[in-house]
């Protein structure tokens, strides 16, 4: 009876998503080879017959989780947002449809391996399952998915796409020979976003065996936490992003993987020289002239319910997409931001059984936007910086467009591995990225800059990359707690620049008449006396944020002539440096001014402006002043905070909300079995009618991690659910 009823079924799910009563047979009968099972903190731990059944569960798990971040992920690489979004979209879409080729997605998907082929399809079908099974879901607009689509998004970066440094704006100008004037950096942007990654040899842990910390730092909720076992070999842990159907950073039974957003340089702009050619455009190129090609590109726009389509004439030479125009050359991109061999070593990397096979997977020189840390249960740890890494003629300066009319610019192939920058298993028995300078990552152990060319690691230091140092520097009989406790450093250290300038401003002001010197006086007394540590209760944590935010801009826009790719410390000295008197006391009056008008007083403690809040789990969160939250008492990694939490004021109000920093956090130990714990930002489902929306939040605020039930005896001793993929 109810397999009739089943069947009676089908037409209304065809009717709802356009999905056959065959199709849906078909992934009612993969479904009965998947089991998931929902552990006390509502994590899908998804079993299947085969790799391709597990990433069927994965998804259907996943779109039960938050559906609209799965489509709204695939609507950004398809280059359709403006569909939804109206035009304000329009040309980021337009800059996902140059730099992503659906055409050549389509063609790999068709030329992929068999086993590959399988993963894909299993993907779509089990998203497509779960419309079928749930017509009551309205998508935005994707209401088929399509086995093609991971071929359009082959790593898991929240930001993969490399543009040689052409900008959004320069971008909308070219294509619409408009100028477009920069964004102005807003109060409380992060400018030092990204991940930490740190791995333990067996030499300075308690057990002797390695230890790996994952820590991406991501907008909140970007990832959710996951768990893939089949009976092909796979059982992988860790977080995936929403959509893709492999663990991005995670773990195995025999080794661990974090990754870090690299600024190694994988993408190169190219100036051309146009000319019009008998009604022709065409580029020159080693003393000949070659034709410049075009495609018309049609992006639909939605607005107000209203469609219309705007048409692009996209150029292209041979080096790639034309994505700017400066001093009359047009600039061309060179790049390799969508990769059919780097979506297989996306997949692979989470069956590896050990240093050697991850050595071969690396060999791939596919990871084009990404760091890796590593460690293994034979106690390896390993870093490389980046694994995708052009050749190039170190007579040119790739930080700056080159040269396209000629052939000496050319890239000249691929590094391999062991030439890039790399740490394997160094003396110091520690290794940390931060998304900085690989030639800190193992203290004394690191490698020589002069060793590579700069093109290789442009990467400067930055004040968390300071910080994991100095916690690491004497590391010794670490263990998972001990880890995470390092990782937990509340310690700031931009302030031991920024405070004591501030100092000596103040030392050497000119007259004041404000009636406010003295309460100027005592904010700086307080701040000076201050640890450098954030805390609830820290009024001087409050005024520094809040001051030094208001410097941001100023030190953004610093000139570093003498400082080649100079990074945020570096702006920062120069500025303090150079900066008058007033120009470092006046932000701290007006942070006076501005914290005495949203609260009773300015001296208003951390955990009373800085605060986690989830309301509605909507891609666009709402915050709201009156209604519930939580202190938090950490700080944004601008600052050097390791467990990086960036908040800011959100639609007019008073508090300080916290929006992306740590994510999913892990510390994993390998021996004999694996040993971890780990935390995620609110809790695993993004519907605020389940328990499992916030049940991790006030964990979150204040760095109290669970334990990751890994082996299927934990996972049955604490399951919540068992289910079949829409039943």
């Amino acid at each position: 009876m109810k397999y009739l009823l089943y069947l009676l079924l089908l037409p209304t799910f065809s009717l709802a998503q356009s999905f056959t009563p065959a199709e849906v047979a078909k992934w009612k009968q993969q479904a009965q080879r998947v089991t998931i099972i929902r552990d006390k903190w509502g994590i899908p731990h998804v079993y299947g017959k085969t790799d391709a059944d597990a990433v069927f569960g994965l998804l259907f798990a996943q779109c039960e989780d938050d559906f609209p971040r799965v489509e709204a992920n695939y609507i950004e690489k398809l280059g359709r947002q403006a569909e939804v979004q109206g035009s304000k979209a329009l040309y980021e879409d337009l800059l996902h449809r140059l730099v992503l080729d659906s055409a050549a997605a389509k063609k790999d998907f068709a030329t992929a391996p068999a086993w590959m082929k399988k993963l894909c399809i299993a993907f779509a079908d089990g998203v497509n399952y779960y419309l079928a099974t749930h017509p009551k879901v309205k998508p935005a607009l994707l209401r088929r998915f399509e086995p093609w689509w991971p071929f359009m998004w082959t790593d898991g970066s929240i930001g993969a796409i490399s543009t040689g440094g052409a900008t959004p704006q320069e971008l909308q100008s070219f294509y619409t020979g408009e100028t477009v004037a920069a964004l102005p950096p807003k109060l409380g942007d992060d400018p030092q976003t990204g991940s930490n990654g740190f791995a333990f040899a067996p030499s300075v842990t308690a057990s002797g065996k390695a230890i790996l910390y994952i820590n991406p730092h991501v907008t909140f909720y970007f990832r959710p936490e996951v768990h893939m076992v089949s009976e092909e070999g796979l059982n992988a842990y860790g977080a995936v992003t929403w959509g893709q159907f492999f663990i991005y950073q995670g773990f195995n039974e025999n080794c661990g993987w974090m990754h870090t957003s690299s600024q190694a340089d994988v993408a190169d702009l190219y100036a051309e020289k146009i000319q019009d050619s008998a009604g022709q455009l065409m580029y020159q190129y080693d003393n000949a002239l070659r034709k410049v090609q075009q495609k018309d590109i049609r992006i639909t726009v939605q607005e107000n319910g209203v469609k219309s389509t705007k048409k692009f004439t996209a150029f292209f030479t041979h080096h790639g997409p034309v994505m700017a125009k400066r001093n009359d050359r047009w600039l061309t991109l060179k790049h390799h931001n969508r990769s059919a061999k780097g979506l297989e070593q996306s997949w692979l990397r989470t069956k590896v059984k050990n240093f050697a096979g991850f050595q071969q997977l690396m060999a791939m020189k596919e990871n084009t936007s990404n760091n890796t840390v590593y460690a293994d249960k034979e106690g390896n740890i390993g870093y490389w910086h980046g694994n995708f890494m052009p050749r190039r003629n170190p007579q040119y300066d790739w930080s700056q467009p080159v040269d396209g009319t000629t052939s000496a610019t050319e890239w000249q192939g691929l590094h391999e591995p062991a030439e890039m920058v790399t740490i394997i298993n160094p003396a110091n028995g520690w290794l940390q990225n931060c998304n900085a300078t690989p030639f800190t990552a193992a203290g004394t152990a690191s490698p020589n800059r002069s060793n590579f060319p700069t093109y290789m690691a442009p990467d400067a230091e930055n004040y968390r990359g300071i910080n994991a140092v100095n916690v690491w520097r004497n590391a010794q009989v670490l263990t998972i707690d001990k880890v995470i406790a390092g990782g937990y450093t509340r310690k700031l250290p931009a302030f031991d620049d920024m405070i004591p300038a501030l100092a000596k401003a103040w030392a050497n002001r000119p007259y004041l008449a404000d009636s406010s010197v003295k309460q100027l006086e005592q904010a700086i007394g307080m701040m000076t006396a201050w640890d450098r540590q954030s805390d609830y209760g820290s009024i001087a944590t409050t005024l520094a944020i809040e001051w030094a935010q208001r410097l941001l801009p100023a030190i953004q826009r610093m000139p570093t002539p003498n400082t080649p790719n100079a990074g945020f410390i570096e702006k920062a000295q120069a500025y303090l440096q150079q900066a008058a008197p007033l120009e470092l006391i006046q932000p701290l009056q007006a942070t006076l001014n501005d914290l005495r008008s949203r609260f009773p007083s300015w001296q208003v403690p951390w955990g009373e402006i800085n605060r986690y809040q989830r309301l509605t789990g909507k891609l666009q969160e709402m915050y709201n002043d009156t209604l519930p939250s939580i202190p938090a008492r950490f700080a944004a990694a601008t600052w050097g905070a390791l467990p990086s939490y960036v908040s800011r004021q959100m639609n007019g109000s008073a508090r300080r909300y916290g929006f992306s920093g740590n994510s999913f956090i892990c510390a994993v130990e390998f021996g004999e079995k694996v040993s971890a714990k780990s935390l995620l930002a609110g809790g695993n489902s993004n519907n605020p009618s389940s328990k499992h929306f916030s049940d991790q939040a006030a964990m979150y605020a204040s760095g109290e991690f669970k334990p990751v039930l890994y082996y299927k005896a934990d996972v049955l001793k604490y399951k919540e659910r068992v289910y079949k993929p829409g039943m």
